[in-house]
């Protein structure tokens, strides 16, 4: 089993920055993949960036140049640097991690872009 925890969403004006986190536990070792989908009201949940090992990362073209995927292998974390904030990009944020098929969330945090 594994557990994935969101913090550090939030509120913040167009143009602004945050920098959700994903605190991991449990059998992660065994993960191929990680990294982060996002919800908007009335829309599917849509992948923002993933990295694969063997693979590398990828990133939704929306957020190409503006948002960046990174890891702590040590603490077990994973980042998601968000800078120069749409509207569009309003959603609730879930930490995801796959392996062998099954896909693990976490509860998800909050990011709203609004002035």
């Amino acid at each position: 089993q594994v557990q994935l925890v969101e913090s550090g969403g939030g509120l913040v004006q167009p143009g602004g920055s945050l920098r959700p986190s994903c605190a991991a536990s449990g059998s992660i070792f065994s993960l191929n993949t990680m990294g982060w989908y996002r919800q908007a009201p009335g829309k599917q949940r849509e992948l923002v960036a993933t990295y694969t090992i063997g693979r590398g990362t990828m990133y939704a073209e929306s957020v190409k140049g503006r948002f960046t995927l990174s890891g702590d292998n040590a603490k077990k974390m994973v980042y998601l640097q968000m800078n120069n904030l749409k509207p569009e990009d309003t959603a609730v944020y879930y930490c995801n991690g796959r392996m062998m098929g099954v896909d693990y969330w976490g509860q998800g945090t909050q990011v709203t872009v609004s002035s």
